[in-house]
């Protein structure tokens, strides 16, 4: 039995032989493939990421530089902070809130019945004479940003409800055009 020699190429420290030329191609080509891969294709989702992201800014400061009133109840924590007790039954629901270093607002507007502008004004503490009739007192500004014209037909009536900061000030006008279902509306400012 003869025995087997190791080639001279299997033995450690020896030379190899040179690395055929399609080899040596295919090689090049398998490595940057893979540095592609491992480079280009994270590349890829970031720029479609930031694409998405900005996309996404651009629909949220379209909504919130939106001027006038969304239809729908303002949210609980809106209610509360800016404390605008919207009554039951309540329709015709609409909100709008601005924000800026000097002043915060809440801008409601709904109708209801009797019965619930009695629970609105006792929820805001006043009673029922405190509104005073042809008293608008929403003013000219708030009008322009809600789009508020308090010029149609109807009696209108208003106060305004001052307290001590942090608690916000309230102007309210209410339309009684419609005999038991008063419109109101309403603007809570807070002074941060």
């Amino acid at each position: 039995m003869s025995g087997e020699f190791p080639q001279q190429a299997d033995l450690p420290g020896a030379p190899r032989p040179a690395e055929d030329r399609r080899h040596m191609i295919r090689r090049r080509a398998l490595t940057l493939l893979i540095i592609v891969l491992l480079i280009g294709i994270p590349a890829g989702y970031l720029v479609i990421s930031a694409n998405q992201s900005r996309a996404s800014g651009k629909d949220k400061e379209a909504k919130y530089s939106a001027t006038g009133l969304t239809e729908g109840w303002p949210s609980k924590v809106q209610r509360r902070l800016y404390q605008v007790p919207v009554p039951h039954p309540a329709w015709w629901v609409a909100s709008y809130e601005t924000n800026n270093w000097k002043t915060s607002r809440l801008y409601v507007e709904f109708e209801t019945t009797d019965a619930g502008l009695s629970a609105f004004l006792t929820s805001l503490g006043v009673r029922q004479d405190a509104l005073k009739r042809d008293d608008l007192t929403i003013g000219a500004r708030d009008r322009e940003v809600t789009g508020w014209n308090f010029e149609g037909p109807g009696t209108w009536s208003g106060f305004v409800h001052e307290q001590e900061n942090p608690a916000p000030t309230h102007d309210v006008v209410v339309n009684h055009n419609k005999p038991g279902y008063p419109r109101v509306y309403v603007v809570s400012r807070t002074v941060p």
